[in-house]
């Protein structure tokens, strides 16, 4: 079952964890230089001067001492970061995080076994749930050679996030095998209601027939008695709200406690969903933006770190929690489950017969009128907010990686640059931008701000608007160059924005006040302080996609994937903002690919 995960041979998940490198501290004088490097294309000759001097005296005076206080706290933890960042990046924010800090995205499989059909949910859930459930091994991931961390992999099952008056908390009920027992129950939610059962039935993993006959069991009962009580809609609210919701709760009866533990311990949440969000291979946006983001908040536990959604059309998606990992846990998980759902075309093989097991159990909460008045509340929060989230997500099936490696161009670039580009044409000025790096080859290592709306993109995109300008070719050529070393620097640990942070933190602490540098317009004008305008990722070469609301009102969220022959993107704003739009932008960014791969074609760079 699941915590097997550990016990491969020759290579078993976990055996390299104590290898890693520590997590290092770039140079001050580096990080600096590269921050004003990066503030550049966002100010005027007088700004840069201002915050210039700014930074120098920063570096020269508080600058020093924070740092000299952080490289001592580097030498003392193999990852410095680690606590801050899960503290201040996800803990301690208080924003309703089932839309605003989760990601959420569809399964693959409509692109091949499993298109849309009626009637299939279950029996294809049934074969999806066993192959969950029986990722035994995984075997270390590398770069290359390298060894990456896998610490993030032990959070995929049995983990929530419980919330907090002040600062959430995360739970994690994991064992590998060789560490001891680990929680083998499945929590269904369905119709506002939760149920419970074991996924293993005298050691052995339950058969999809079994699972079969569990979820009809609770769909069954669910169709033909009256709807639940929906608590965990509760989980979709502000943060603050929903941990004292959460202690009323358990202070009406003890028991609700025991529900919440059984909750949070389970493998993963299955959500029964009577949404049919008809999706195409070429148009997901139904799957992506009308359910796996914004679905029904009643059959959503929000704070676990897996929702399986089962929607009523055949198709799946899922929801997750981001404050115990990042995406590409998801992504090797789906991409492993997409490889057993093509290797058996979708069918089960094995044996037809059913176990004496016994049925699902219900767990029916104790509420009282001001839970009820607290789950409604919620659901009208959520739903507020779901209404203003716009998301188009679609495939360019123009060309793809090979086009684009036959150019001996990077493809993750490419994609960058033309987001630029159609942000800049869009918008008649250059955005702040993030994008993923990753740092996973340090202990514990998650992610770095690598910042692509560099100088010589901005260049490059001024150039690209001017139609007598002849040197288009070569002002790309260096925008490529320049993004993919900021790029590999950050995946060695070598970004500026974590150590800034960092400094940052350390001034808090001390109790001093915030450095000027963090004060200064600029700063959260180039994106610091998680102002970023473009929030960016490359989720990989595989089938499997997702997609994240936009870091600020005024911003996008740009999601990616690359194919041999399809580029498949998933953008997001919010529709309250006049400016933004983002299916105008998807269009733009599709012509903008045209562009460059014709400019690429015809410069043999």
């Amino acid at each position: 079952m699941a915590n097997h995960l550990s016990e491969s041979l020759p290579e078993r998940t976990f055996q390299y964890q104590s290898s890693l490198p520590a997590l290092p501290v770039p140079t001050l004088e580096m990080s600096l230089s590269k921050y004003l490097d990066s503030v550049r294309p966002f100010a005027s000759d007088e700004e840069f001067k201002a915050t210039f001097d700014i930074v120098k005296k920063f570096q020269q005076g508080v600058g020093k001492d924070l740092h000299q206080k952080l490289q001592q706290r580097a030498r003392t933890k193999r990852n410095w970061l680690e606590e801050w960042w899960l503290d201040t990046a996800y803990l301690e924010i208080r924003t309703p995080s089932q839309l605003n800090v989760n990601f959420g995205g569809p399964a693959p499989y409509l692109e091949h076994c499993w298109p849309p059909a009626e009637g299939t949910s279950l029996q294809r859930a049934n074969l999806f749930t066993h192959n969950a459930n029986s990722v035994e091994r995984l075997p270390p991931q590398k770069a290359g050679k390298t060894a990456l961390d896998m610490e993030q992999f032990r959070m995929l099952f049995c983990t929530c996030k419980v919330p907090g008056v002040k600062k959430d908390t995360i739970r994690n009920y994991f064992k590998t095998e060789c560490e001891g027992p680990c929680p083998s129950h499945l929590v269904v939610l369905c119709r506002g209601r939760v149920f419970t059962f074991d996924g293993l039935c005298d050691g052995q993993i339950l058969t999809p027939p079994e699972i079969l006959r569990q979820l009809s069991y609770v769909k069954e009962r669910c169709e033909r008695e009256p709807e639940g009580d929906g608590v965990s809609a509760l989980t979709s609210e502000e943060r603050t709200r929903w941990a004292k919701a959460r202690e009323h709760l358990i202070s009406i009866d003890p028991h609700n406690k025991t529900i919440l533990e059984t909750i949070q311990s389970s493998l993963f949440v299955i959500s029964l969903d009577e949404t049919k969000p008809y999706s195409s291979p070429e148009n997901y946006t139904n799957v992506r933006a009308a359910q796996t983001l914004t679905g029904n908040p009643t059959i959503r536990w929000g704070d676990k770190s897996y929702n399986s959604i089962v929607f009523a059309d055949g198709t799946f998606g899922s929801t997750c929690d981001h404050a115990p990992y990042d995406a590409m846990v998801l992504v090797s998980f789906c991409w492993y489950l997409d490889q057993q759902v093509k290797a058996t075309e979708g069918k089960w093989k094995g044996s037809e017969v059913v176990r004496p097991v016994p049925p699902p159990e219900e767990q029916v909460f104790t509420v009282d009128e001001k839970v009820q008045s607290d789950i409604s509340h919620a659901k009208q929060q959520y739903l507020e907010s779901t209404r203003d989230l716009q998301v188009v997500c679609y495939a360019f099936t123009a060309f793809g990686k090979t086009a684009i490696k036959q150019r001996k161009l990077h493809p993750d670039t490419f994609i960058q640059l033309a987001m630029q580009l159609a942000f800049y044409r869009l918008h008649k000025k250059p955005g702040s931008c993030y994008e993923t790096a990753m740092t996973r080859k340090f202990y514990h290592g998650r992610t770095e701000t690598m910042r692509p709306c560099t100088k010589e993109a901005v260049d490059w995109c001024a150039v690209m608007m001017d139609p007598t300008s002849n040197v288009s070719r070569k002002a790309m050529q260096l925008a490529f160059n320049k993004h993919n070393k900021l790029m590999a620097e950050a995946q060695e640990g070598k970004g500026f924005d974590r150590h800034l942070l960092g400094l940052y933190l350390i001034a808090r602490e001390e109790g001093l006040p915030a450095p000027e540098l963090f004060m200064d317009p600029l700063y959260a004008r180039s994106g610091g302080g998680g102002n970023f305008v473009l929030s960016s990722s490359l989720v990989g070469y595989t089938t499997v996609l997702g997609a994240v609301a936009p870091m600020v009102h005024h911003g996008y969220g740009f999601f990616y994937r690359i194919r041999d022959d399809r580029i498949v993107v998933s953008v997001s704003a919010w529709k309250s903002c006049r400016q933004t739009d983002a299916a105008s932008l998807y269009n733009i960014f599709c012509s903008s690919l045209h562009e460059m791969l014709h400019l690429a074609t015809t410069s043999q760079l």
